[in-house]
């Protein structure tokens, strides 16, 4: 099986195709389903890999996905567990292929619960979703005081939770100063720099950034407002969809960008998007791909000797936001200001930073900075 897209150019869309060259019909549905529902074409696209996987097990188990059940389930973790992630770049290495790590597996489970949910509700499965197991929990026993207002209610009730892998919950990890000055040194065009600066000083997904269009930016008001949009022809776009402004006074950011825009960027095209592909090959003018962006920052990354895990271009959206904490942000606004939904995301940058508790704990032993 092998995931397809439409051709460059066009909003991208994304299909499962068997092995004959056909389109998994089911598994298009859904896709359709998300795409109407309004999901980014990346989320599509990873619910789509995520059950090409799954289907791959169906086909090599000789199940239909219509009988899938509690026992099957069981079964698909243990398939998945077994697979090597194929994705670029991973290679074997002295211990052998890299299997696909819990996370991932992780994905693919609730990918299929999704697909579940979907499937029940279009009729074409029986409930209940086989992905998803209850726990009785007890509740505390009603006084006869309060028995009337509380009449009816079970002492027990039960838990839904979605049938899922151990995995270990890593924290974003920051980009030290040091590490910082070293990429930017090594950020020769004038489009990655902005880029960077931007993520970094205004805390903007790669998407967000990506997705900007030139009336995005006030420069004369120092801030950018990042937009809810769809329109992007290699698919970047943020997660978020509520509209948000990002005030930048950090006087490197905006003007590394009015300076790319009035030199670099070309001037050839009427596309609004500020970011776009330089050069004098056939993708000029193109709106920049976050394959392209990821790249790029991946090779300075490489020449700034940074080898530390996880460092993409969404680590600098953590630096920022670990940095607007430490420098006395609240938690209320520090999540207006990346623009998530539940406070919960926020939280992760909470935590105390590890030169934090050694400088508590030097204090606590009476030890010199």
């Amino acid at each position: 099986m092998q995931v397809t897209r439409t051709p460059e150019g066009t909003v991208p869309r994304y299909f499962v195709r068997d092995d004959a060259g056909n389109s998994v019909e089911p598994i298009h549905d859904f896709l359709r389903y998300l795409d109407a529902r309004g999901s980014s074409p990346n989320t599509i696209r990873s619910y789509a890999y995520d059950l090409r996987r799954v289907w791959e097990f169906f086909e090599a188990r000789g199940l239909e996905w219509q009988g899938f059940n509690i026992a099957n389930a069981v079964n698909l973790i243990a398939y998945l567990h077994d697979r090597i992630d194929m994705r670029p770049g991973r290679s074997a290495n002295a211990a052998g292929p890299d299997r696909l790590s819990p996370a991932t597996v992780n994905r693919a489970l609730a990918a299929m619960s999704s697909f579940c949910d979907w499937a029940i509700i279009a009729g074409t499965l029986t409930p209940p979703n086989p992905m998803r197991v209850s726990k009785s929990i007890n509740k505390p026993a009603v006084t006869d005081r309060h028995r009337p207002f509380f009449e009816g209610i079970s002492h027990r009730s039960a838990s839904v939770r979605v049938i899922r892998v151990r995995s270990v919950h890593r924290l974003p990890r920051p980009l030290s100063d040091d590490q910082i000055e070293r990429l930017l040194a090594e950020l020769t065009s004038l489009r990655d720099r902005a880029l960077v600066l931007l993520m970094l000083h205004g805390g903007l997904r790669p998407g967000e950034a990506l997705s900007l269009h030139l009336e995005d930016i006030a420069y004369g008001r120092r801030r950018v407002t990042v937009r809810c949009r769809d329109d992007h022809p290699k698919g970047a776009r943020g997660k978020s969809r509520v509209e948000r402004v990002v005030d930048m006074h950090d006087g490197q950011a905006l003007d590394t960008i009015s300076g790319y825009v009035m030199r670099d960027r070309p001037r050839e095209t009427e596309t609004p998007f500020i970011f776009l592909v330089g050069g004098n090959g056939t993708r000029r003018s193109e709106p920049l791909s976050y394959a392209a962006l990821a790249k790029a920052f991946a090779r300075a990354a490489q020449r700034a000797g940074i080898k530390s895990p996880g460092v993409t271009p969404h680590a600098l959206r953590h630096t920022h936001a670990t940095r607007m904490w430490e420098a006395g942000m609240r938690e209320l606004t520090l999540q207006r200001r990346l623009g998530h939904a539940s406070p919960e995301s926020t939280r992760i940058y909470t935590r105390v930073s590890d030169a934090t508790v050694l400088a508590e704990y030097s204090r606590a032993m009476g030890l010199k900075p």
